[in-house]
């Protein structure tokens, strides 16, 4: 990989999330692309929205946040996505995905699969294989991309919208998987292994599926990385937390950021974690740097 521009896809769902504060544009894939771009690299949004007030709001939206909407397909029936979103005393989110929406009907199309052969990275995740289409539509858009291409599975694990099969498909056709503490013992729960820790049980999941790399985060306590060479424990970066609606997508920006770069995993894990702290600081997934810019921004975290 080059020091150059790269062009990375966030595929899967944009909706908006209804906030107590109000509603603002999301989905992991749309956060992540968001992140990849003031990191410098081309972030790309590839998903579907209806026809409808919200989805034109989306494209105006995106287009305000300096990301392409070239990607993002019009569905003539289905509504675009909302998320009811409940943040606890901690800043912790409870969500609840309407369903069915337009990015349940993904569409694979020639548009989409000169993209993809384009991607030097996409990231994807579960949720939006809820449905037979869309998950059809993701696995073609990977099998799609050029074997140098880095494939990241965030795992994501949303209400009941996922299965096993599901799962062990996608760490089948990934080269990096990520997931949170959280969904580590239900991940290997539902592969019927024995969950014997977390560095142990992510050495299980990289040998099993032939990944380069597994990425656990911790919250506020940090995370961990573990290649075949590798590995690298992040204690986390304490911060004042508005939300952490967004914190994990942007984490796993800036570790796919350092990642295609040949960055240390002690380098990807600092980067990535203090990325994710700033936006756990602030209110929604794709805030605004000072205007000094994200690098000092990024420096004046504690």
């Amino acid at each position: 990989m080059t020091d150059g521009r790269h062009t990375i896809v966030g595929l899967g769902e944009l909706l908006w999330d209804l906030l107590p504060a109000g509603k603002q544009l999301g989905g992991a894939p749309a956060n992540f692309a968001y992140i990849t771009n003031l990191l410098g690299d081309k972030g790309v949004p590839a998903s579907r929205v209806g026809n409808d007030s919200l989805g034109d709001e989306a494209l105006q939206r995106l287009t305000q946040l300096g990301l392409s909407a070239d990607f993002v397909q019009h569905d003539p029936v289905h509504p675009t996505g909302t998320v009811e979103v409940e943040i606890d005393s901690s800043g912790q989110p409870r969500f609840d995905i309407l369903h069915p929406v337009a990015w349940d009907f993904l569409d694979w199309s020639p548009h989409w699969q000169q993209l993809a052969s384009e991607a030097d990275a996409v990231c994807f995740g579960s949720l939006a294989q809820r449905s037979a289409q869309s998950q059809s539509t993701i696995r073609s858009f990977l099998t799609a991309t050029q074997p140098r291409a880095v494939r990241v599975f965030d795992v994501n694990l949303r209400q009941n919208f996922y299965s096993r099969q599901v799962l062990a498909d996608s760490m089948k056709l990934a080269t990096i998987v990520k997931l949170n503490h959280e969904e580590l013992p239900k991940i290997m729960h539902l592969f019927e292994l024995e969950n014997r820790g977390e560095k142990e049980s992510a050495q299980r999941l990289l040998s099993l599926h032939d990944l380069k790399l597994v990425c656990i985060t911790r919250g506020d306590g940090g995370s961990l990385l573990i290649s075949a060479r590798e590995c690298s424990q992040h204690a986390g970066i304490r911060v004042k937390v508005a939300d952490t609606v967004g914190a994990g997508d942007a984490f796993t920006a800036a570790m796919v950021h350092g990642y295609l770069r040949g960055s240390s995993l002690a380098q990807i894990n600092e980067i990535a974690n203090r990325v994710g702290a700033w936006v756990a600081s602030q209110s929604g997934a794709m805030p605004v740097p000072q205007v000094v810019g994200l690098p000092q921004t990024l420096a004046e975290i504690a």
